[in-house]
């Protein structure tokens, strides 16, 4: 590895509250942490100074370009986050982030406070006989052999499917593409593995092992992780709470960010205690 992952934090260390509980957010493939930067905005302006928001770069992505990690694997892109990330957190994670959060919440789960996902799948991949929605698997083949011929115009696709079915679907577009397009591409190499990681990471049977709170963000208009597949992830993790956003697509936080600021805050209130020194759960 050339070197450690590095991370930012909202506000900085030197004006953090000590009983602010941290929350990690990770972004999804081929993009950047440039995702969360409405989201952050909304926190910085609110009056809830409860939390401290980190966002993380995946190794190979964004200010973490340098980082290499052999082999590109969910648990070797964890401990590298654990590595960095002392304290406990909550974890957010959207799309392939997702997968990433929730394999952080099962193999350190004392580092875990709380696990929430946003339009994100336990398994990315249609299964037809095991009637598993999903995205098919002549899309993620296609983009596997657009990498080698352009990683620009791939990830301008990607995004395009992202937007999808969202009720402001061009300037949706246009804005993630200037939030993610502020930070340099990631290598031909990075995408590819890293969108290995959506065809073969498989954490359905994990799923009724988590034991923190967990919360799952959808949009229902969501062409990747259709919401068809809310009910067989719902039987899988019956102890988690679900929302989903009307006229959403894949990025609820950026079509829908008032709402969906309001709807994770308020779980986050719900689960957590105010100025809690021990960044525990509430019993």
């Amino acid at each position: 590895m050339a070197n450690s992952l590095k991370f930012s934090t909202f506000p900085p260390n030197n004006s953090l509250n000590k009983n602010a509980i941290p929350i990690v957010l990770i972004h999804g493939w081929g993009l950047n942490s440039g995702v969360w930067q409405p989201l952050l905005k909304l926190f910085s302006e609110s009056e809830n100074s409860n939390f401290q928001l980190i966002t993380v770069d995946l190794p190979g992505f964004g200010i973490n370009s340098a980082v290499d990690i052999k082999p590109y694997t969910l648990a070797n892109i964890c401990h590298q986050l654990e590595l960095v990330i002392e304290q406990p957190a909550i974890y957010l994670g959207w799309s392939l982030g997702g997968l990433i959060a929730t394999e952080m919440s099962l193999k350190y789960p004392e580092k875990v406070l709380a696990l929430v996902t946003v339009a994100s799948s336990p398994y990315f991949v249609e299964q037809q006989k095991n009637d598993w929605p999903g995205i098919k698997e002549n899309v993620l083949a296609s983009f596997h052999s657009q990498l080698a011929q352009d990683t620009a115009k791939t990830i301008t696709g990607f995004l395009k499917i992202q937007a999808m079915g969202s009720p402001l679907i061009r300037q949706d577009l246009k804005l993630i593409s200037k939030l993610v397009m502020a930070h340099a591409l990631p290598s031909q190499k990075t995408l590819t593995d890293s969108l290995a990681l959506l065809s073969h990471c498989d954490l359905r049977q994990k799923l009724p092992n988590i034991q923190q709170p967990f919360l799952r963000l959808y949009g229902q208009n969501d062409s990747l992780v259709p919401k068809t597949v809310i009910d067989k992830i719902n039987r899988l993790a019956p102890q988690s709470d679900l929302h989903l956003f009307d006229h959403a697509s894949h990025a609820p936080f950026i079509s829908h960010l008032d709402n969906f600021y309001q709807v994770l805050i308020t779980w986050l209130n719900s689960h957590f205690n105010e100025n809690n020194t021990e960044l525990t759960p509430k019993k």
